[in-house]
């Protein structure tokens, strides 16, 4: 590992790396030791009592944060006839159908979200493999391939994400930035969790929630103990 910067090491040194903290003294810390110039993302990190390569303990879901995430998220739609204009009137940022596959083929990505009406997904699969490893691809599952374009159209926009765990068990998620303040931050991470906790596998046994660290943009992760996750659950 490289060498860490002075700032880095002081915002470090601000903190008990051996500590568990609570949420309130962890986004307290993450705030207080920010020290870009920019306004730092808030993440969370997760590692769950899971095994992914098994289906039945595959954890996958979305939540829209209370509060967003702090970025404003281009939203493209893919539809036809009257669900273009629905698109268009809820907000979203591009709309249409052949020719914004066309433009994507193209190489262009001037997006973060994709949305899909699924008469328009035999089409939109065509560049399934452009999209795919971008993480740009509508999905049924996470509520992107839809005919209620404008519900799914506001929901990114408001702030839903989604996640998914990774092999290693672990889940990462953005919960907004420095400049929130850790009251909001706080609700984010609530309604987070009690997303993650509904969504525990019956199959997995043991501990579910094995540790939780958050950290910001260019920060270090600060220890949360997860017994402190029944405390932020309404």
């Amino acid at each position: 590992m490289g060498k860490r910067g002075k700032k880095y090491t002081a915002a470090g040194q601000k903190m008990d790396p051996d500590k568990g903290y609570d949420f309130s003294e962890a986004l307290r810390l993450a705030v207080e030791m920010s020290y870009a110039k920019f306004d730092e993302s808030i993440d969370v990190a997760v590692r769950l009592g899971v095994d992914p390569r098994h289906a039945d303990q595959m954890v996958r879901g979305t939540v829209v944060l209370p509060n967003g995430t702090g970025k404003d998220v281009k939203v493209l739609v893919f539809a036809k006839g009257e669900k273009e204009k629905e698109a268009v009137e809820a907000g979203a940022d591009f709309v249409g159908n052949d020719d914004l596959l066309e433009k994507i083929k193209g190489g262009w990505f001037g997006f973060d979200k994709a949305v899909a009406t699924p008469d328009m997904m035999s089409a939109v699969g065509r560049i399934g493999k452009i999209l795919g490893p971008r993480g740009l691809m509508p999905n049924a599952k996470v509520g992107t391939v839809t005919f209620d374009v404008a519900r799914a159209v506001r929901e990114l926009k408001a702030g839903k994400i989604d996640f998914r765990v990774e092999r290693t068990g672990i889940v990462h998620a953005p919960m907004g930035r420095v400049s929130f303040g850790a009251e909001r931050l706080l609700e984010n991470l609530a309604s987070f969790f009690e997303t993650i906790v509904r969504l525990k596998p019956a199959s997995s046994k043991g501990t579910y929630l094995k540790s939780i660290a958050i950290s910001t943009t260019m920060g270090p992760g600060i220890r949360i103990d997860p017994v402190y996750v029944k405390t932020i659950l309404r």
